[in-house]
């Protein structure tokens, strides 16, 4: 089996009295979707800002490409080649796709005016467009206000962002809460293409349905620690509900 692209070994934390992650271990392989479940209180959303920068570890190790690294900030995480959307999305809602995608990294025209601060809408939509049409992302109207898209758009919107920037690793903490059927399937399709131009994804959720469906390799936490790893391909729901809730013994099925 290849080396982890990102490691984490024995990440410890704490808020106050309470371990919320007690010696938590986490791999992703290049070019793979690997799911991180488990139930709530688990320790997926604290081990996930660990890594992407918005917590700190108390104790552990994180590595990436084999090497040791501080990922001390959202902005370092950005910097390693690391990016999270988490649930909120963190658009703009009253600017296009295109000024979303390049919100913070935006493209100022050559020249004089670039130095006055104007800044290249053109480039930055064609840009747009390319990168939206690479994952499949259908606007009709790509200058409209991402307010107006639906919750499928909007989400594809945000992903697609992460995706122009990532070229490590990208987490998406769950990315189909709260939509529907159609547009559940049309972000799905957007994960498996990012996964198909060899950047690993991090997928968090809680429909075992659509870990079982879209991941490669599942990693289960309980207590702030990792009890189980599958191979999606051979898991059954009745294996991920017992590894959640701890009927189930050491590490689960082969990964």
């Amino acid at each position: 089996m290849a080396e982890p692209l990102l490691q984490a070994r024995g990440i410890v934390k704490h808020y106050g009295h309470v371990e919320a992650l007690r010696g938590a271990d986490f791999d992703v392989f290049p070019g793979e979707i690997v799911a991180l479940i488990g139930d709530n209180g688990a320790g997926k959303s604290t081990l996930v800002k660990i890594l992407s920068g918005s917590e700190q570890a108390d104790e552990g190790e994180i590595t990436l490409e084999g090497h040791g690294v501080q990922v001390s900030s959202p902005l370092e995480a950005q910097r390693l080649g690391i990016e999270t959307v988490y649930q909120d999305l963190a658009l703009a809602p009253d600017l296009d796709g295109a000024a979303n995608l390049y919100f913070g990294r935006e493209i100022v025209r050559r020249g004089p005016l670039g130095r006055l601060g104007f800044l290249d809408d053109g480039a930055m939509h064609a840009g747009a467009r390319k990168a939206f049409a690479e994952l499949g992302v259908d606007l009709q109207n790509a200058q409209s206000p991402v307010a107006n898209l639906s919750g499928g758009q909007r989400q594809s919107v945000a992903v697609a962002r992460s995706v122009a920037w990532a070229n490590k690793v990208i987490f998406l903490d769950e990315p189909t809460a709260a939509l529907g059927v159609v547009q559940t399937a049309r972000v799905l399709d957007v994960i498996r293409r990012i996964r198909d131009r060899g950047i690993p994804v991090v997928l968090i959720s809680h429909n075992m349905p659509q870990v079982l469906q879209v991941a490669d390799r599942i990693e289960v936490l309980r207590l702030g620690r990792r009890v189980a790893r599958f191979n999606a391909r051979g898991a059954t729901m009745e294996q991920l509900v017992a590894a959640m809730t701890g009927g189930l013994d050491g590490q689960g099925s082969a990964a």
